[in-house]
This record gives C-alpha cells, structure tokens and sequence, in this order.
C-alpha cells in the first residue's frame, strides 16, 4: 500500500503531511466545506496545489512585517490555520521584542499548528487562541494578516471586521489582505476560473476533485471584486490601499494606516 505521507517544509522546520485525496472519490451527498481533522491533516498540500502563488504572498508576508513591526507592538495572523504566516513573520522579525498572536476558530488546525510552531523560546512570542476573530481582542498592532480568511465571513459582517482591525492597529501599520477574488467582466471571470482550474490539474487534480471542491466550497467561500475591497478598505480610513500581487484570481492587497502626523 503506497505511503500517504508527504514530508515538507514549512519554513523552519520539517511537518509532515498527507497527500490531498479528500474529494478523490465520489461523494455521496454534497456537504459544505469544513476546517476539520481531515482538511488539518492534509492542509498544506491543499493549498499549495489549489493557490497560485501561496509559497510567494507567504515568504513576503515576512517580508513586510520585517519593515513594518515595530518593538513593544503586536502582530496579528487572524485565520492563522498551521500558522505558515506566523513562522514567515517569526522569521522576519527574530528578536524584536514584540508578540505575534495566531487566531483560528478551528480548533484541530490549531492543534496541527502547536505542532508545526513546536515549543520555541525565541523572540517574537507566539500566543495561539481559538476563537472567533470577529469578537478577537486586537490593540497595539503593527502588522495584522488575512491570508485567505476574509473570504470566509458573511458578506454583510467584512466592513465591521475590517473596521475593527483598523481600530486596533498604530499609526503607520499595515493589513495583508490575501484573498480568491472575482471579475466584474463575466469573461474575464470565466478565463480566471479556468486559467485556476488548468493550474490545479497540472498538479495533479482531477476533474472529480476540482468539480466537487468547488461544489463543497461554493456557499462557504464568497469570492469579490478587487475595487470592492479597495472601497471598503479606503471606508474604514486607510491611508494607502493597494494589490501587490496577483495571480490568476487571487491576490494580495497591502492597506496601511496614515503615520501620526509630525
């Protein structure tokens, strides 16, 4: 019986885990998209074979908040999952003496992201909460991370969210808003959409599995428009809001809060 274990790295260490099958076979009734122990164990071969340019918008999370944290602030991955923008900005920001929070509603992606952080003593200090970061404590922030989690609250609650981070970050900090995103010209968005399919089964999808993720996640993840982020960004009082990557349907915006005038 072939070994389903994959070997990886996730920036400072080696995680094991397993080859994405979960929609491999038929299913017999159609259920929404959950972070369970299944999607936890095989999480980071999902998304690097589902997200275009996952590895790159991860490494320059890091990146930027190596410019942007600041001593005696607080850095926040709000969706942390197995915490790959947590160790990314770990790494950054070694030995500044700020704290770096990690917040997931799932509790067994969590457990796996205890596992994947281990027990390090080194600075910046990682706190890891379950919960909802809808009502999650955030002041004294620096630097606050979206990776592929917007898309996954309701439509009517993002501006309350957004504007509740805004609130709590200092002067002159930054939000990395990373997200799946849609087309308002109906072809382009069709083009996007298979350009991402073609991406998936060049590694190693099939139809089957695109077909019945997309199903699964279709009432759970609630893609949007660029400028409609751009917009709501600018709502909340953002100094400077703009996308810094792209590929395919996905993206990255950098939204940074005006400096304290001097």
């Amino acid at each position: 019986m072939p070994d389903k274990r994959l070997w990886t790295s996730q920036d400072n260490g080696v995680t094991e885990t397993e080859r994405d099958n979960l929609f491999a076979l038929p299913l017999g009734s159609k259920a929404d998209f959950v972070f369970d122990e299944k999607v936890a164990r095989v999480f980071p071969d999902m998304i690097r074979r589902s997200v275009p340019g996952y590895e790159s918008i991860i490494a320059m999370t890091g990146t930027l908040a190596g410019r942007f944290a600041t001593a005696g602030s607080r850095c926040y991955d709000l969706g942390c999952s197995l915490g790959a923008s947590i160790l990314a900005m770990q790494r950054a920001i070694r030995d500044r003496d700020c704290q770096i929070t990690g917040i997931d509603n799932s509790q067994d992606m969590l457990d796996r992201c205890r596992l994947v952080l281990g027990e390090s003593r080194d600075l910046p200090r990682v706190e890891l909460i379950c919960g909802d970061i809808r009502s999650a404590r955030i002041e004294n922030a620096s630097v606050v991370v979206l990776n592929f989690t917007l898309q996954f609250i309701p439509v009517a609650e993002r501006q309350a969210l957004l504007g509740h981070i805004f609130a709590g970050l200092n002067p002159g900090g930054i939000l990395v808003l990373s997200e799946k995103v849609s087309f308002s010209d109906v072809r382009h968005d069709q083009l996007m959409i298979a350009l991402h399919h073609d991406f998936k089964r060049a590694r190693g999808y099939t139809d089957l599995e695109i077909s019945q993720k997309r199903s699964a996640l279709e009432h759970v993840l609630i893609p949007e428009t660029l400028d409609v982020h751009r917009q709501r960004l600018r709502r909340c009082g953002f100094h400077s809001v703009d996308v810094w990557f792209q590929c395919f349907n996905f993206a990255s915006l950098l939204a940074i809060k005006a400096p304290e005038s001097t």
